[in-house]
């Protein structure tokens, strides 16, 4: 664990938690976002997304196992004036609690084994908002080829017990140069 740690903290020790953006699917599918309720941004980081559901009204909770990390969130976020509750956490050791929260968002993360722990954290019509890289890639963006990429439809399968709203992977259909590359983005509900 500590060498995991070591190695979050070492890329965000230079990083600027002021030009940490949101996960493109929390932007494209901002509109089915709850106008209140509680949000859980994992696996962090800078905290893009848990300061972009702050700013939306939602009381937003952001982990993530970087204490570098979380530092420069709380630091960003009381600077914009949003509550955001960020805490180092190891969730593979802590996932969340059941039916804990209305929102959670995932982006550029993949623990297989957490994920029937994340749809359990989602309270009944809770959204989940996932996106993180796939196999079928065309560039080198992201991590190495392995166990930190979906295959094709993977992610389908992860969550299918929610009702999927929107969902992409385009892999390397059609016109390389367009469309949304190198990861699948899904958005799915809870169903009652």
């Amino acid at each position: 664990m500590s060498s995991e740690r070591e190695k979050w903290d070492e890329r965000y020790r230079g990083a600027d938690a002021a030009e940490a953006a949101p996960a493109r699917v929390l932007e494209d599918f901002a509109h089915l976002l709850p106008a209140a309720g509680a949000a859980l941004d994992v696996a962090c980081g800078l905290g893009g997304n848990a300061l972009y559901l702050a700013a939306r009204g939602l009381a937003v909770s952001a982990w993530d196992v970087s204490p570098v990390a979380i530092a420069k969130l709380e630091a960003e976020a009381g600077r914009r004036g949003l509550a955001v509750t960020a805490a180092v956490r190891d969730l593979t050791a802590a996932p969340p609690a059941p039916a804990s929260v209305d929102v959670v968002v995932v982006a550029r993360y993949l623990e297989r084994a957490l994920v029937p722990a994340l749809l359990a954290a989602l309270r009944p019509a809770g959204l989940l908002f996932y996106q993180t890289f796939i196999s079928d890639k065309v560039d080198p963006h992201g991590p190495p080829d392995g166990p930190y990429r979906l295959a094709p439809n993977e992610l389908l399968q992860l969550c299918a017990p929610l009702r999927i709203l929107a969902y992409r992977d385009e892999g390397r259909v059609g016109d390389l140069g367009r469309g949304f590359r190198n990861e699948a983005m899904l958005v799915g509900q809870k169903v009652e």
